[in-house]
């Protein structure tokens, strides 16, 4: 079920309402989340329950062996390996295996491994990092194992974050799912407007770009600079939109059943630095890697030699934790790349909360043009597909074949008044949050801007797409 559907539309407030009938009682509090969970994922396919309830049951499990065993290592090494198993069958077998019958055949040897093409279960990365967190976290003895089969498999299916995050952390969510919890009117009043602001920037934003971005690839051969470099910029806020948007209404969503997500995005846009970029984008999965990869590897308390492999060793898994495909595992080297460069040869920006100002305007351009050509090479379908957009741009600049923009002139009006609001409203986690400002001051102005927005997604939005990242 996707949050953009009419089914959604009609889940929603009748989940919410059962919900809440049920105040005083937590087990049925969880139970009708757990119920409502697997409704909203196995109306996909309902194949898709059983990995989800393997993959629950079995970190359930190790989460008392590890408390009990005396060897703790090895039922985390177990656990660990059997989800990974599971990931690596749906998400990777294919592609290890072209490729090594690929490579093998190079050297005239024919091993003919067999490939299948299976269905990936949507969301798949995304519940596998958070269980692995779980077993990760007890051994480590952040947390005690929970006794709640129920309260944890609700923790690990909980809907409006299982299939696109953010990827929550047990000792972050699962205390909330083992407590009592009580209707905050002003909680669930946020959490509309968290939903609303979603909705705006995946709907209005973010479709209208994919509308103008699909028309710039499938004919890029032919196009102007101008064209080319629209849809570069456009898949930027496209890919921005729909996964942030997804964000917002899964944290608004949460508010609404009294619990509380962590932040997956914090206008990473105006970032300084690809290192700050990086500390405000994709949150849950780029602090996952630090605390579960990067950290326990060494960091960068090793050396120079050491941090500069660690980086690469997080940047290449995360491009290829994305997809099982060249393109991504390019796209995180040239991320690790940058990120070594920004700190070998810049200081870094490390407070990602300092305001940003106008006269940071130079870094935060220059800083959006290298993220942006890295979503060229994530975009594209293929190596040669990403270098030939490059090529056709940089032919098209020397050539001077410049003019105006063919596509996306309506979705470059919506990218404008995006950032125009986020910037000013950017000391906000949303922007529909109006307090301290005159706005806020006044009901019906915050009214008018709700039923403005409103309208946008009615009559401003693109053709429907699905949420990029649930491929992920």
């Amino acid at each position: 079920m996707s949050f953009v559907s009419v089914s959604f539309l009609l889940f929603l407030p009748i989940v919410f309402l059962l919900y809440w009938t049920m105040q005083k009682r937590l087990k049925m509090q969880n139970i009708c989340l757990l119920m409502a969970s697997y409704v909203f994922y196995g109306w996909w396919d309902w194949r898709f329950l059983i990995l989800i309830l393997i993959t629950s049951l079995s970190s359930f499990f190790s989460g008392l062996c590890i408390e009990r065993s005396r060897n703790k290592r090895l039922c985390l090494i177990a656990n660990i390996c059997l989800n990974l198993g599971i990931l690596a069958a749906f998400k990777y077998y294919g592609f290890f295996a072209d490729n090594l019958n690929l490579l093998l055949s190079q050297f005239g040897f024919s091993l003919d491994m067999p490939t299948w093409r299976i269905i990936l279960p949507v969301g798949i990365s995304f519940y596998t990092f958070q269980s692995l967190s779980y077993s990760i976290d007890v051994y480590r003895g952040k947390l005690p194992a929970t006794k709640d089969v129920m309260a944890f498999c609700t923790y690990i299916a909980f809907f409006p974050q299982l299939v696109a995050g953010p990827i929550e952390r047990a000792t972050n969510l699962l205390p909330q799912m083992l407590s009592p919890r009580r209707f905050d009117y002003a909680e669930a009043v946020d959490g509309l407007r968290r939903i609303l602001w979603g909705f705006f920037k995946k709907l209005v934003v973010a479709d209208n770009c994919a509308l103008a971005v699909n028309q710039i690839w499938d004919g890029y051969a032919d196009m102007n600079a101008v064209t080319l470099l629209c849809g570069m910029v456009l898949f930027a806020f496209q890919i921005y939109g729909d996964f942030s948007g997804y964000s917002d209404i899964a944290i608004g969503t949460a508010k609404l059943f009294g619990l509380r997500l962590m932040e997956n995005f914090r206008l990473p846009y105006f970032s300084r630095s690809i290192g700050e970029f990086w500390r405000r984008w994709h949150i849950s999965l780029m602090t996952w890697f630090r605390d579960y990869l990067y950290i326990p590897l060494g960091g960068g308390r090793q050396g120079t030699y050491h941090t500069i492999r660690n980086i690469f060793v997080v940047f290449l898994l995360s491009g290829l934790w994305h997809g099982a495909n060249w393109t991504f595992v390019v796209w995180g080297g040239y991320n690790a790349v940058l990120l070594i460069m920004s700190r070998l040869l810049w200081k870094s920006k490390t407070n990602v909360d300092e305001r940003v100002g106008g006269a940071d305007l130079v870094s935060v351009c220059a800083t959006f043009a290298l993220v942006v050509l890295g979503w060229v090479v994530f975009r594209a379908e293929s190596l040669s597909e990403a270098f030939d957009y490059l090529y056709c741009f940089v032919v098209a600049l020397t050539t001077m074949n410049l003019g105006m923009p063919v596509y996306g002139k309506v979705a470059i009006i919506y990218c404008l008044l995006l950032v125009v609001i986020e910037w000013i409203q950017r000391d906000r986690l949303c922007p529909l949050q109006m307090n301290g400002c005159w706005l806020g001051r006044y009901r019906w102005a915050r009214w008018l801007v709700y039923y403005i927005v409103f309208m946008l997604m009615f009559f401003g939005r693109g053709e429907e797409q699905t949420f990029i990242y649930f491929q992920f």
